[in-house]
């Protein structure tokens, strides 16, 4: 007996459940987050850009940083906007399509450009006399490039892989975005290859990155350790503690959403640490890097002081 499959033309996200009310709320909160997001990370690329201080690989990462946090909420941010002010919330095929490779895309990259910012803090910090040599312009061109290089690869291979996949019965996405496990979950075929490559892909991606970040750590901190001055220390610690503070907050939100039992996962939970790591936390990255930042707070006040003469 033949499966009777149907080929999409539209999905329907569902996004929150809740009436007109609820839309109202979720519309106001979405453009909130939205737009400090863009604020925040539009004015930490430009200060980076004007200030001849900060052209060093460190704030060329956190440059790149910022601008995948722009690219990242504006794959999701406008959308949501969107279905929140109208009752049609269908996406195209195509257009699910996009917006699930650039997720993949933009996430990706995220991750390892977060380990090559610590890899970064290891060379100014265990090798500082090296560091000129060690982090010169084309290996920072090299470490963003293989970033965005292993983007495409994930994105690629998730999206081809998702999209080709038969799909029949109802076209409801619960969620309010375009993501892989919701889209599975509609297929009529077995997708135990996809959740095996997509466990073995991104699996290797979070646990490589992770390692990498991990090590780097431990090797900072055990050279932070062994110098003698307490003010020397906090001066060390401080270089670190920002980016350190921003792997807490992506690696902590993906280890919530992936390493718990499915049995305990609803996808209501989901949602909302969707949201965090698609909205919030790019509007927190611009924050962390900012306030906790002695040389960013420096170029913000230099560049008060030209703007008051």
């Amino acid at each position: 007996m033949k499966a009777n499959f149907t080929h999409f033309s539209e999905f329907v996200l569902l996004g929150f459940r809740g009436g007109p009310g609820v839309q109202k709320t979720q519309f106001l909160i979405f453009l909130i987050l939205y737009l400090t997001a863009m604020v925040g990370n539009f004015g930490m690329i430009l200060i980076i850009r004007v200030d001849a201080h900060l052209h060093t690989p460190m704030y060329n990462f956190l440059q790149s940083l910022s601008l995948l946090d722009i690219c990242y909420s504006s794959t999701i941010a406008p959308r949501a906007l969107i279905n929140c002010l109208k009752e049609d919330h269908t996406v195209s095929f195509g257009g699910c399509a996009a917006q699930f490779f650039f997720l993949s895309f933009f996430g990706t990259t995220e991750a390892f450009l977060l380990a090559a910012m610590a890899y970064d803090r290891f060379i100014a910090i265990c090798s500082p006399l090296l560091y000129s040599v060690n982090m010169s312009h084309w290996v920072c061109v090299l470490l963003v490039s293989g970033s965005y290089l292993w983007g495409v690869v994930n994105a690629i291979t998730q999206t081809t892989m998702t999209f080709t996949l038969p799909f029949c019965g109802a076209s409801d996405i619960n969620d309010f975005f375009c993501d892989v496990l919701p889209l599975l979950s509609l297929s009529c075929a077995d997708t135990f290859i996809n959740q095996l490559v997509l466990l073995g892909v991104c699996g290797s991606i979070i646990v490589s990155t992770f390692l990498i970040i991990l090590v780097s750590y431990i090797c900072i901190i055990s050279t932070i350790l062994r110098i003698q001055t307490v003010q020397g220390r906090q001066k060390a610690f401080s270089t670190c503690a920002s980016h350190l503070t921003g792997v807490c907050l992506v690696f902590g939100t993906v280890f919530f959403m992936y390493a718990q039992p499915s049995a305990i996962v609803s996808m209501e939970q989901n949602k909302v640490v969707s949201i965090f790591y698609t909205l919030v936390i790019p509007v927190l990255n611009p924050l962390i890097y900012s306030l906790r930042n002695k040389d960013v707070k420096q170029a913000l006040r230099r560049r008060k002081q030209k703007l008051s003469l």
